[in-house]
């Protein structure tokens, strides 16, 4: 059975946590989001396939509950080019 990749690293964060860790930031986390635990744990389970996302301002705070730098949060790279490259099209 091939591994499931998922869009966000965050199931990958929290299950570096302790047991109590993770208690505590099951807790913390949907409530610095703002959002249920459901919704939370929705983010949690976005598939690399999926066309959900979470909200930039969400992502943002995960990035910094976890002491990531920007982008680190994500499984997948964006690929775009420079807007002056396109105007030059």
């Amino acid at each position: 059975m091939s591994e499931i990749k998922f869009k966000y690293r965050i199931d990958e964060l929290m299950n570096m946590l302790s047991v109590s860790q993770y208690r505590q930031v099951m807790k913390i986390i949907p409530q610095q989001l703002n959002v249920s635990s459901k919704t939370f744990f929705n983010y949690r389970n976005i598939k690399l396939t999926d066309q959900q996302d979470i909200p930039y301002e969400k992502v943002v705070i995960l990035e910094k509950l976890f002491s990531l730098k920007a982008g680190e949060l994500q499984n997948y790279t964006v690929n775009a080019e420079p807007i002056d490259e396109l105007k030059r099209k």
